[in-house]
């Protein structure tokens, strides 16, 4: 019989994140698979816990712990290590399930040597094979996918954002069990000071948006008329990624031309590489312009849904059954369009227009 316990933090306001509930659906689910399996959940707030237990009360949950206090809410490696170990000793859990948070990612395989468990992490899926917790993860820059059990016991696994539906059910009153936890005062040395975030105007990169739209280094090329725009290039990307609300990513050849002190798209840094050795992000819908679509750069798309591209070459590798549609133009010219149809649309928002059946359909 194994007690699953489910990890999370609760956010400012009081609720929990998307990636939480996510992780919270895969926990329900194994307990599902599992016979005589338990779940509990674990819950840490820089406040009151009470309304996030009443969120995800309906979940199933047979016992409801909480960690409370100032000190836990910010990233903190020593806080959040003593409030999860207490979490999982006070449990009794032998499976951990955890979103892949940052926070999460940096202190729970230190809790799993402290326990002399095992962890796993970028887990991608979580079920039940003849009666035994199976786990799948993505090796090698998401080439190859692996089938993972372990008898070692606690198993910390760490779920991918995007990984599986967000748990929604019923509120309902949870009876929380709080865990007191003591804190040494030299675990308190790192501070926080302020959040820093860039104007809404400025933020290129965004994990909840409905549309990934890829930049090639085509884009920085000489264009018909024998020179680069890349002011030209700056304005209408900008321009959609604000009008559609879309999130940015790169070609690796788009990167590293910034390396090379070669001109380059103003906005385009290293973390908005998609690809082999960039980031795999789980959008829905994908849209790559002046990008060949080669390989090691595709394989970061493996996780979006629906896939487009626009380029003036008909035998890229998106028109090589790596795209759903290919459309074989220019991009400076069709970015252009789809900007005024989509301002159209802001001015007129019951009107229907091509844009929205290209974003849409």
């Amino acid at each position: 019989m194994e007690t699953i316990l489910f990890l999370a933090h609760v956010e400012a306001d009081g609720t929990l994140s998307r990636a939480a509930r996510e992780t919270l659906s895969a926990a329900v689910s194994l307990r599902l698979a599992l016979p005589g399996a338990s779940l509990a959940a674990g819950l840490v707030a820089q406040g009151d816990a009470q309304a996030a237990a009443d969120e995800i009360a309906g979940c199933g949950a047979e016992r409801f712990f909480s960690v409370c206090g100032p000190e836990f809410g910010i990233a903190r490696y020593a806080t959040d290590a003593a409030a999860a170990e207490q979490l999982v000793r006070s449990s009794g859990a032998a499976l951990i399930l955890a979103p892949g948070t940052v926070r999460w990612n940096r202190c729970l395989p230190g809790i799993a040597q402290r326990l002399s468990g095992r962890v796993d992490t970028h887990v991608t899926s979580v079920a039940a094979e003849n009666g035994a917790p199976t786990v799948g993860r993505w090796f090698y820059r998401q080439r190859i996918e692996a089938l993972l059990q372990r008898e070692n016991r606690p198993w910390f696994l760490l779920l991918d954002p995007g990984a599986a539906t967000p748990w929604a059910g019923a509120a309902s009153h949870a009876v929380l069990e709080p865990i007191a936890v003591e804190i040494a005062g030299n675990s308190l040395r790192t501070s926080f000071l302020a959040h820093k975030t860039p104007r809404s105007d400025q933020q290129t990169i965004r994990p909840e948006a409905e549309l990934l739209f890829v930049a090639g280094a085509g884009w920085t090329k000489k264009q018909a008329d024998g020179r680069p725009h890349l002011a030209d290039a700056d304005r209408l990307i900008l321009e959609f990624l604000h009008r559609a609300q879309a999130s940015l990513g790169g070609s690796k050849s788009m990167v590293d031309l910034s390396g090379e002190g070669q001109a380059v798209l103003s906005f385009m840094t290293h973390l908005n590489q998609v690809g082999q050795t960039g980031s795999t992000p789980r959008h829905p819908k994908g849209l790559a312009t002046c990008c060949h679509g080669e390989e090691p750069h595709v394989v970061g798309w493996r996780f979006i849904h629906e896939r487009r591209a626009i380029n003036l070459d008909a035998n890229c590798g998106w028109a090589r059954g790596k795209a759903d549609v290919v459309y074989v133009a220019d991009a400076f010219a069709v970015m252009e369009e789809l900007n005024r149809l989509l301002g159209a649309r802001r001015e007129l928002p019951t009107a229907a227009d091509p844009a929205e059946a290209m974003l849409t359909k």
